[in-house]
């Protein structure tokens, strides 16, 4: 209480000096000293709940700017008359944003301006422009503070009627954040635009969903790949991979210099240093410094760390070769684990929404270039279409159905079938996306499979299910009698949980779920890796080998400058990294195993393993021999096929039947 009494008195002393040294200046001017600031009527708003509490700040900063002895005498007064420009540069910015504790002249969107007493208008201006003269021969040379006067000058002056509509318009701006300037969000007090952009990536609302392209003549070139045109854009796609890579081998090889519009390094001094290295044979063991620094990580020694990764840094690159793209890969997973930042960074990146028509590129790309999920693919649906020869109803439960890329192919197929195609099926199952849409790209999927369907004549039904896998009953799957039952889960089981995190496995709890099903085959595909464990470096170490081995695929066959390679190793490989090294607990969704611990669940579980048809595996073989790089490995293992790269398996697909 005392100490509340104190600062009123102080307070009142400083209001009554600060009339004092105002009062002589409203006499040499021939005005009249007002008696209070609180008296005074038509002044503008602010962004303060209390008007009156803004017309006290904006008083206070007019007066500084009239008392010219004072103001440039006094450091403390040039910062107060900056914070008031910046105050008119910003009076559209929200109050609750980066910059906090300064009012505007703009409390809400649906604020009105209020008119400046008539009498004093011109005075005001004339004082305010004489002040910026004054504070701008203090500022650097070239500064653009106060470039904006005369936008600054309409605040002062009376505004012109605004209507409703435009009411309207500047309450839309407020909500999406609007700045002057025209971009959305706010910039950083303290930071550059990098930190402005961050901050408007952070900051931006739900924004309108508009509806992609269900069916295109770029989906039906990539999606319908087996026959057709194309079939022949493919094989074009591959030929042209081989002539460009084989061309940057032999410009490498001979010349030793990068191709023109190739960034090895992230600038010129980059692509120099990276030449050098490959002329004195400079050769740095990234693999190891990458080791070691996750070994320095898991101590929580960050002097050792930081030390590491600032040597990883200085010889790796998103724009060079494979190793120099993985390690910085793992680089920005073991920074973000050393800053416990991982989490917030891979939420980041999933809420990312990649355009359908590049995601669709980077998948021709993939197919064109590694074999792993067009051979799946054929596979799957060959075994499916062999087993529902006679079914006149098919109903395909499809786990992980993401864009669902896999079925117009089945769909053509089928409508080839002698007699008549069956009754197609689809139920589209999926994790809930984040935001307000979780279903979204899951009953998107079954549009663009229904305009297939459509066109190829199949009698179809879709039905779309985003939800965690282990929390579906049998009931919402919508089961039919005397209809041929095929469950498909291709390589997503690896973002289940498992026994480390609770009792209850996610992943027996699913395989739980298809045996109630009793399906007539279950498909399944699973991704190789033991980067599963609990312990961290091991899990790295593992993981290291397993990227390894694919991003030294892409460095193969892949030309570097290729943007579809660079969407697939920062998008897909570079996330599912991301979430490996630098997640903990139920954020880490990422959790591998191998396909023989899979074997053993899924007889656990109560199924009998089925071969694949002899025929099959033989022409698959065949093609991969044909069609691509002669290091892609192909063979079986327990009834498991099995594909890879240079002798290491990534992938593994089966086929089961309740036993």
């Amino acid at each position: 209480m005392e100490e509340g009494v104190e600062d009123k008195t102080c307070m009142l002393q400083d209001s009554l000096e600060l009339q004092a040294a105002e009062k002589p200046f409203y006499e040499l001017l021939g005005k009249k000293y007002p008696p209070s600031p609180l008296h005074r009527t038509n002044d503008t708003n602010g962004n303060s709940e209390s008007p009156d509490d803004d017309r006290d700040v904006y008083h206070s900063n007019y007066a500084s700017s009239t008392n010219s002895s004072s103001y440039f005498g006094d450091n403390s007064s040039i910062q107060n008359h900056g914070e008031y420009t910046s105050q008119l540069q910003n009076s559209y910015r929200n109050s609750n944003g980066m910059i906090s504790g300064v009012d505007g002249f703009v409390d809400s969107p649906s604020s009105t301006l209020q008119v400046p007493d008539s009498n004093s208008e011109n005075h005001s201006v004339g004082q305010f422009r004489k002040g910026v003269e004054e504070a701008s021969k203090f500022l650097p040379p070239g500064s653009e503070f106060f470039s904006n006067l005369e936008a600054n000058e309409l605040l002062l002056q009376k505004p012109k009627a605004v209507s409703s509509k435009e009411e309207v318009k500047v309450e839309m701006k407020e909500e999406g954040v609007y700045s002057p300037t025209g971009s959305r969000g706010k910039k950083h007090p303290h930071g550059g635009e990098d930190n402005n952009t961050e901050y408007e990536r952070s900051s931006k609302l739900a924004s309108v969903y508009i509806e992609s392209t269900l069916r295109s003549k770029m989906f039906d070139m990539v999606l319908l790949c087996s026959v057709g045109e194309g079939k022949a854009q493919l094989k074009a796609l591959q030929k042209t991979l081989q002539n460009g890579k084989s061309k940057n081998v032999q410009q490498n090889g001979m010349s030793k210099t990068v191709p023109r519009n190739r960034q090895s390094k992230g600038s010129n001094s980059g692509r120099r240093r990276g030449k050098k290295q490959r002329g004195n044979k400079d050769v740095v063991d990234l693999r190891t410094l990458l080791i070691h620094c996750s070994q320095a990580v898991a101590a929580d020694d960050q002097r050792s760390a930081n030390e590491l990764l600032k040597q990883i840094r200085q010889h790796s690159s998103p724009f060079g070769d494979g190793n120099q793209r993985l390690a910085h890969i793992f680089a920005d997973g073991l920074e973000a684990r050393l800053a416990g930042t991982g989490s917030q960074i891979y939420k980041g990146l999933v809420n990312k929404r990649t355009p359908a028509a590049d995601v669709l590129k980077a998948y021709h790309l993939y197919l064109a270039a590694c074999p792993f999920r067009k051979i799946s693919n054929f596979i799957s649906n060959k075994t499916i279409r062999n087993e529902a020869v006679g079914a006149t109803s098919l109903h395909v439960i499809d786990f992980g159905i993401l864009y669902g890329f896999q079925w117009p192919t089945l769909i053509q197929r089928l409508s080839w079938r002698p007699g008549g195609p069956p009754k197609l099926r689809i139920t589209g199952i999926d994790f809930p996306q984040p935001g307000f849409r979780p279903s979204e790209r899951v009953e998107e999927t079954g549009r663009r499979l229904a305009a297939y369907a459509e066109n190829f004549d199949v009698p179809f039904e879709y039905h779309a299910i985003a939800k965690k896998w282990e929390t579906i009953q049998m009931e919402e799957l919508k089961i039919n009698k005397d209809e041929f039952i095929v469950v498909n889960c291709l390589y997503r089981g690896k973002n289940l949980h498992d026994e480390s995190m609770s009792v209850d496995s996610s992943r027996d709890i699913f395989l739980n779920l298809v045996r109630k099903i009793n399906p007539d085959i279950f498909v399944h595909g699973v991704v190789n890796g033991a980067f599963n464990a609990p312990f961290f470096v091991t899990r790295f170490r593992e993981a290291l080998f397993h990227y390894s081995a694919l991003f030294d695929m892409l460095e193969t066959i892949v030309p570097h400058e290729d943007r579809e390679r660079m969407l697939i190793e920062k998008e897909i490989f570079g996330r599912e990294a991301l979430n490996v090294i630098a997640c903990e607990g139920w954020e880490r969704v990422e959790r591998p195993e191998t396909y023989k611990q899979w074997q053993v669940r899924n007889l656990r579980a109560g199924f009998a393993q089925l071969p694949f048809d002899r025929e099959l595996v033989k022409m698959a073989m065949a093609k991969v021999s044909s069609s691509y790089h002669k290091d892609f490995v192909i063979d079986e293992d327990s009834r498991w096929l099995l594909q890879g790269w240079k002798g290491r398996t990534t992938y593994a697909l089966s086929c089961w039947k309740p036993a």
